[in-house]
This record gives C-alpha cells, sequence and structure tokens, in this order.
C-alpha cells in the first residue's frame, strides 16, 4: 500500500505506448476509410483518388487538412464542380476529424480504464501483503481466501452514504470529544501529595519481579510492582520481562523504557535499584521460599494479602521473587496513596527509549503530513522528537492530517479461543478447531465436559471478536469519510485479506507501521514484539481518534486511559459495546442506513460520556479519580 492515499501511475512503459499508438492508428484508418467508401461513390471530388488507394493523401486530408484544396484538382471540371468539391471538402474534413477525436476518445478511455484497473489490483495484492499470511506470534499459517462479507446489503448503504457525504461539510463527526465535562479533567498524579512524605530509612528487603505477556502486561505488572514495594516498605529492583514463547521477545526493561527516568521520577516514593546486592545474588531464592508465583496470590489480590504472605518472607530472608505477577494487585480497596503511585508510576515514570520515541515521531509526523507537536500527549511520548509547533504561516503552507487509530483485536488466537462463527464455513471452522486443539488444549479438554454455547447465543451476549467489516460499518454510520486516514495497529489479522477486502473497500487509507517506516527504520525493532508494540501504542494514544473493538483488550484499554488523562476532552476514544452491536447488526435485512446510523451514534456516545472511575474498576484504563487526576471548574 503507498502511503496517503493512490499512488502516481508509473509512466508507460514503451511496450504499452507502441500498443496504444497501433490501437489509436486503427482505430482511425477504420472509421477513415468507411468515411470514404461512403462518399466516393457519388462524389466527383474523389474520382479515382478514392479507387485508387492514395492512403497517405487521405490521412493528411482527414487529419491534418490542406489550405490549398482546390489546386489538387484544377479547374477544369468548372465553376460549379469546383464550389461543390470544395463544400463536399470543407465538410467531409470536419465530420472526419469529429468521427476521429470520437474514436480517439473512445480508444483512450478503453485504456485508462484497463490501466487504471491493473493499478488498482496491483495495489490491493501489496494491500494484502501488508497483513501478511502467517501469525509470527503461534507460527500457525493459514490460507488465502476470497472475501467474506458477512453484512452485504449494509455494506453497499454504506458505500452509497460515504460517496454522498464525500463533498459534504459535515460538522458532527466525532474529531473531538463530545461532553464538555472531559476538559474539566487535569493531569496531577506528579503532584505532591497532601500526605506527608515519609519513607522508612530502613528497607524490609528486596522485591524482584519477573513481569510476563506482552508490553501491556508487563506495564502493568511495573505500577503494581512499584505500588507492592511502597505498601511493604522494601526495596524495588528493577523489573525483568520474561521471555514468552507466545511473544518471542527478549527485550528487558532497559530496551523499552528509560531506568534512570524512572528511578529518579520515583525517588521520593519509592527505593529502586538496577541490581540485588551482591550476597543475594547468589542465594536460591526458590529454594529458601521466597519465590512467589501467580498461583500463590489470588488475582486483584487486597494489600492485606501481601501484608500477610509476603512480608515475613521479605522479612526473613531478605528478598521475595515475583514470577509473573499479572494483575495481582486489586484495585479497591487502596490507600490514596497507593493508587495515586500506581498512576504516577503509568502516566509519568514509564517513558519509552529514545530510539522508540524517535521511529514513532515518524509515524505520527508521516502519517500527519507535519512535525507539529499538538498537545501533552505528543509531548509525553514523544520526548524531543517533536519539533515546537511553527508560525502560523508555517503550518499552513505544509499542511496536516487528522487522522483515526483503529486497534483490530483479530488475530487467530483471540478469534479462536471466542469459539464464534466468522461466516467462513467448514474449512474456516475445521482450521479453528486444529488452532485451538494446537495451542488451547486446556480449553479443548473443557469443552468436552461442559455444555458448550452455541455461536448465535456468543454473538448476542456480545463476546465475540468484531470483525473489520463490523468496525468499517461503525466507522461509516459515524460519518467519517471515505477519504480518512486510518493507522491500523495491532498483529496479524486472522484471514488477512479475505477480512480486510471489507473494510479497505470503505477505507482505502488504510496504513500500518510497516508503511510509514522504512526497512532500514523497522530494523531496529524487528524479531522485538513488545518494542512493535510501543510503537503501535504511541501512534494509538496520538490521534485524532482512537477507536478499538475490544474493550478488554490490554493496548486499547491503557491507550485510552492515557488519552483521557493527557486528551484534556480533545482525544476521544470510540468504544463499541459488542452486545448492542450485535443487536442492530442482527437487523442488518431490514434496518434503513439512517435508522442504522442512529443507533450506532447513540451506542458510541453511551460509551463516550464522562464518569468517575467507579469502584474495582482499572485506574490505568480510567483515571478520572482524585488519586490521578485533579476536576476544576
Amino acid at each position: 500500500m503507498g502511503r496517503f492515499g493512490a499512488s502516481k501511475s508509473p509512466r508507460s512503459p514503451p511496450l504499452f505506448d507502441e500498443m496504444m499508438s497501433a490501437n489509436l492508428s486503427f482505430g482511425l484508418k477504420n472509421n477513415q476509410s468507411r468515411l470514404v467508401d461512403a462518399v466516393s461513390v457519388n462524389d466527383p471530388c474523389f474520382g479515382r483518388r478514392s479507387l485508387g488507394g492514395d492512403y497517405l493523401w487521405r490521412k493528411t486530408v482527414l487529419l491534418h487538412g490542406l489550405k490549398n484544396e482546390s489546386s489538387q484538382f484544377g479547374v477544369s471540371k468548372g465553376l460549379y464542380s469546383g464550389k461543390r468539391c470544395i463544400w463536399h471538402r470543407k465538410h467531409l474534413r470536419l465530420i472526419g476529424f469529429v468521427l476521429g477525436f470520437l474514436g480517439f476518445l473512445f480508444l483512450l478511455d478503453s485504456l485508462m480504464f484497463s490501466l487504471i484497473r491493473s493499478l488498482n489490483i496491483h495495489s490491493g495484492s501489496r494491500n494484502g501483503k501488508s497483513y501478511g499470511l502467517q501469525d509470527e506470534r503461534s507460527g500457525f499459517s493459514y490460507e488465502h481466501k476470497d472475501p467474506i462479507v458477512l453484512y452485504g446489503r449494509l455494506l453497499n448503504l454504506a458505500s452509497s452514504a460515504l460517496a454522498e457525504k464525500e463533498f459534504k461539510h459535515d460538522s458532527s463527526i466525532p474529531w473531538e470529544d463530545p461532553f464538555e465535562q472531559a476538559s474539566a479533567w487535569k493531569p496531577c498524579a506528579n503532584k505532591d501529595s497532601l500526605e506527608p512524605k515519609y519513607k522508612h530509612t530502613k528497607s524490609s528487603g528486596f522485591i524482584l519481579v519477573s513481569a510476563n505477556g506482552g508490553l501491556n502486561q508487563q506495564r502493568v505488572a511495573v505500577c503494581n510492582a512499584v505500588a507492592v514495594a511502597s505498601l511493604l516498605n522494601a526495596t524495588l529492583v528493577l523489573p525483568k520481562f520474561l521471555y514468552s514463547n507466545v511473544w518471542k521477545d527478549p527485550s528487558q526493561f532497559g530496551d523499552i523504557y528509560q531506568e534512570e527516568y524512572f528511578m529518579n521520577m520515583l525517588k521520593d516514593e519509592v527505593n529502586i535499584v538496577k541490581n540485588l546486592p551482591l550476597h543475594l545474588q547468589s542465594l536460591d531464592i526458590e529454594a529458601v521460599g521466597s519465590l512467589i508465583t501467580d498461583a500463590d496470590i489470588v488475582k486483584e489480590a487486597k494489600p492485606a494479602d501481601f501484608v500477610r504472605l509476603v512480608l515475613p518472607l521479605l522479612q526473613e530472608n531478605g528478598v521475595v521473587h515475583f514470577l509473573g505477577f499479572g494483575n495481582r494487585l486489586g484495585f479497591d480497596p487502596l490507600s490514596s496513596k497507593l493508587q495515586r503511585l500506581r498512576c504516577k508510576c503509568n502516566f509519568h515514570a514509564l517513558k519509552f527509549v529514545p530510539k522508540i520515541q524517535q521511529a514513532g515521531s515518524l509515524l505520527v509526523r508521516r502519517i500527519r503530513k507535519n512535525d507539529v507537536s499538538r498537545s501533552l500527549l505528543d509531548t509525553q511520548l514523544l520526548g524531543d522528537f517533536i519539533a515546537d509547533v511553527p508560525s502560523e504561516a508555517q503550518n499552513s503552507s505544509r499542511g496536516t492530517s487528522k487522522y483515526l487509530a483503529l486497534h483490530l483485536r483479530f488475530e487467530i488466537d483471540m478469534v479462536a479461543y471466542s469459539l464464534c462463527d466468522f461466516g467462513g464455513g467448514v474449512s474456516e471452522r475445521n482450521e479453528l478447531q486444529a488452532y485451538r486443539e494446537a495451542h488451547f488444549p486446556i480449553l479443548v479438554e473443557r469443552l468436552k465436559n461442559t455444555e458448550s454455547v452455541s455461536p448465535g447465543e456468543l454473538r448476542k451476549s456480545g463476546r465475540c471478536p468484531l470483525t473489520p467489516e463490523e468496525a468499517g460499518l461503525v466507522l461509516s454510520s459515524l460519518g467519517f469519510k471515505r477519504g480518512t486516514y486510518i493507522y491500523l495497529a495491532g498483529s496479524q489479522l486472522y484471514g488477512e485479506n479475505s477480512r480486510m477486502h471489507p473494510f479497505t473497500s470503505l477505507y482505502p487509507n488504510v496504513v500500518t507501521k510497516e508503511d510509514l517506516l522504512t526497512p532500514s527504520e523497522l530494523a531496529p525493532f524487528m524479531n522485538f514484539s513488545s518494542q512493535m508494540a510501543a510503537l503501535d501504542f504511541i501512534a494509538c494514544a496520538t490521534a485524532d481518534v482512537f477507536a478499538m473493538t475490544d474493550s478488554g483488550s490490554q493496548l486499547s484499554s491503557l491507550v485510552s486511559g492515557y488519552r483521557i488523562y493527557y486528551g484534556g476532552g480533545h482525544a476521544p476514544t470510540l468504544r463499541p459495546n459488542k452486545k448492542r452491536l450485535a443487536a442492530i447488526l442482527s437487523q442488518n435485512e431490514t434496518l434503513s442506513w439512517n435508522k442504522f446510523e442512529d443507533r450506532v451514534k447513540k451506542m458510541i456516545e453511551e460509551g463516550q460520556r464522562v464518569r468517575v472511575r467507579a469502584v474495582g474498576k482499572s485506574i490505568y484504563r480510567q483515571p478520572r479519580c482524585p488519586e490521578c487526576m485533579c476536576k476544576g471548574r
């Protein structure tokens, strides 16, 4: 896929030029011959020339004309005959010119149509390569399929609606947050707490954390580890990241985040060191009972659980090692001090390393077509790699483009685990079952012993991942125009082009980081899935609009929270309610397009309402609370 719309037509090869000239000449010659044959029988002006096949003479007359026609025939035929010949020649030349010109236009139109069609096919084949044929994380490959369309009628209505809106200015498009209350909330997790600063001089021991999962799961684990270290008055060793056979990324904390910045930002609340002291490095932590896995601590554990289970080990052995530590600290009940500390860690202390910031800056600048810093989101995520805001004259001369970032959670693991049906027939069902057996054996065994829920019921209850087609219908119902630039985040999509075709038929300007960065610019991040995910995080967080298809995704949750925290009410997030959307789409054969638009818009607006974080909800996703943000009047 080319960058920012259709690519320029390549220069025609010599063979193409020769074919075009030959076709044009053939068409003109036939038209001219037919014209000559039609008039030569009764026209004395042609006489033997027309019967003698003097092609060069006729070509000169029909294409270029002769200024001195009468001199070609002489005056022996008489004045009347001469005037008649002149009259015939004059009108014949006009008729020939018109017919020749129409033939030329017809042939040119046919050739241009063929050329454009071939270019579109070529572009489509390149677009397909962007989504890949193999899931890099699992190594599972699937064969290319024809486009799969579930809602053909709605898709046609959407296409017609987009064509009608192409040249209209529609102020209802949600490029801004629809609720003014959103701008009243300001970041303040890094400001001094009302509680007096107090950090025990004597540490109770050292905490090691080996975080599992991908980038976003690890980010949550780091913030939770900071809070637990403060809770237990322990010294935190810079977290380690476990190598996963799924993610296959050896990246460590310092490959993704700025270590010194992290330590300095949190130094007043938590003691953080880079390594264990020498006398503990040789200790067999598992042998002394200080290795704590996720099986040892319940999910969403309370602070009291850590004090009861972990603090005695810490005091006895001087060190504990959390292995995994995914989502092991609950959100409530928690003191305002610890809650604020988690916010400070997530929104302030974790800054990407310069090489990630620089590549992220290139992504944003290229899709926006400028290098203007627009907001706190830019400065927080891109650091020194975004230029200062230029003068108004410079800005207008450069131009700018808004863009929407879309996180499509339609990878094969998500699709297979859901147990839903996506309209791909028997071959798709067999393919997904084979994947489940290979990658989710526990799920397969559980299904054998339990009564399964039908795919239809799963869809009605909102438990099925949205397809790219469904995402495209949502965006078109919200009024986003066909030419909208869309940054696509995430891993390889299941079904690649067969699933993306309905989406790109509505929105062709889809780009990924692979499209926006050159191979040499992307090379430092290849084979490092977490660092690649960091680039997606930046492009999604700094987008004018961020749209998700699964609110349970860690990337979507963290990005939407980041946009709330730094967006100032100017960074809307679109979050479909899958259960409500399934109910709407179930009426796809009878709903008018206007009715479909109205119902989808209401669903999205409901998800955008400004709410204070509810008890038990993620503070990383919903930071509007006194511990994280300050509400002005």
